[in-house]
């Protein structure tokens, strides 16, 4: 069992439970995930966090069905969840992938590859009903409608991270798998992500698995947090908790590795080149 402190009951969403993965066979086989249980409730974000290779991309995938080999549990809802999925059951979690360019189909415009999702689900009817659907998944991630008609490559980094999550919202989950979903945007785009998450947290009662390899970036944004090391999880808390008593050795390492600015520093930045 992983290390956990005391939590209150939380209302039932996610649940992964003992999720081992292992790749490869014989003496080249290797443990990317070691009993890994995690869980988050609808209206919550989470955050997963741990340095590269730790095992927590591969927890994601299992989580979204898209690691099929894997031992433990998935469920939502009290439902379990296999890699053979049903239609309803693939929408309950939809991924946000790291690289929005490498994530979306160049060819296709914002409406096209919203549109296509929605058709498949069969989720509207009619052309018309389409487009004011199209044009309500645009507000909700704050972009133009004037957007609807361009394509990935005339867009900035971050205004593509906001169409990759108006293409998860298109399904209308219940939970987003954010991995690493802000690591490749310029730091102040970062943080208009970050507040897109919290906003459509608050809007739709989403629940966010946040996977980061940052423990900066999940300070403000997650209630609870997971250190995964090595596929094991090694300590799970309150953010605040975490931040103010880490318990485990990994943890501190990962907290002292989170950049401190002091005043002196930022006078220098924000005034003339020295």
């Amino acid at each position: 069992m992983s290390p956990e402190r005391e939590a209150p009951q939380r209302p039932v969403g996610l649940r992964a439970e003992d999720i081992g993965v292992v790749f490869g066979r014989g003496d080249r086989a290797f443990t990317a995930v070691d009993e890994a249980s995690i869980d988050v409730a609808p209206g919550e974000i989470v955050g997963l966090v741990g340095e590269s290779g730790s095992g927590k991309s591969t927890v994601s995938r299992v989580i979204c069905g898209l690691q099929r080999d894997y031992t433990g549990t998935v469920s939502f809802a009290g439902q379990k969840l296999t890699p053979k999925r049903t239609a309803a059951q693939w929408r309950l979690v939809q991924m946000v992938f790291q690289d929005p360019f490498a994530s979306l189909d160049p060819r296709y415009t914002v409406e096209q590859t919203l549109s296509e999702v929605i058709r498949h689900h069969r989720l509207v009817s009619g052309k018309e009903a389409l487009r004011a659907r199209c044009r309500e998944i645009m507000d909700m991630v704050r972009l133009p409608h004037g957007f609807l008609g361009r394509t990935p490559v005339t867009m900035s980094g971050g205004q593509r991270q906001r169409v990759a999550i108006a293409r998860a919202l298109a399904l209308e989950p219940q939970l987003l798998v954010a991995d690493e979903a802000v690591s490749a945007l310029d730091v102040s785009v970062q943080a208009e992500i970050i507040a897109l998450f919290a906003h459509l947290r608050d809007e739709l009662g989403l629940g966010i698995l946040f996977i980061s390899h940052d423990l900066a970036v999940v300070k403000d944004l997650c209630a609870r947090v997971y250190v995964i090391h090595n596929g094991i999880i090694v300590e799970h808390s309150a953010t605040a908790e975490l931040f103010r008593s880490p318990q485990a050795e990994y943890t501190r390492t990962l907290l002292a590795a989170v950049p401190r600015f002091t005043s002196r520093f930022l006078d220098r930045v924000e005034g003339d080149p020295q």
